[in-house]
């Protein structure tokens, strides 16, 4: 039986966080969004976590302990889920700081952001319209005709 070059139960890009604390991102990611471990920590000889993995709706999510050669980097992720404002209130509660109130967007999904405890910024939405490229362009127009940024 030949290997697969993507492994079942992943998709072709999957997202890498190295963070300091990643027991705290681990643990944060579980309150907010429901995330399994699916691949147990491995851990160095000091304890931190070399490799973790968890599962966040279908998507996975590899995590590491920043180190000297790999530093700790924030990014943004993008995290559909069936109920946005009940998810960003889930995610206050588990300890994320709040960066932006649950909004309707032009461009069809209705986003809120939090931080995590490593300072990841998860942006989450729930998908409410679907905008044709032409209405999204007219949109963008008015959007920067009324004075408002972007993003």
């Amino acid at each position: 039986m030949a290997v697969k070059p993507i492994p079942e139960g992943y998709h072709s890009v999957t997202p890498y966080l190295v963070v300091r604390g990643a027991d705290k991102t681990i643990e944060f990611l579980k309150k907010a969004f429901g995330a399994q471990v699916v691949f147990d920590p491995l851990k160095r000889p000091d304890g931190t976590i070399l490799h973790s993995e968890v599962k966040i709706g279908d998507s996975r999510v590899m995590l590491s302990e920043g180190t000297d050669e790999h530093k700790p980097m924030p990014t943004m992720l993008y995290l559909y889920v069936p109920d946005v404002d009940a998810n960003y209130q889930q995610a206050l509660a588990a300890g994320g700081t709040k960066m932006k109130d649950p909004t309707d967007e032009f461009f069809g999904d209705r986003t809120a952001g939090v931080k995590d405890p490593s300072g990841n910024h998860w942006e989450i939405a729930t998908h409410k319209e679907d905008v044709s490229p032409q209405e999204l362009k007219k949109r963008v127009e008015t959007m920067f005709k009324q004075g408002s940024k972007a993003a």
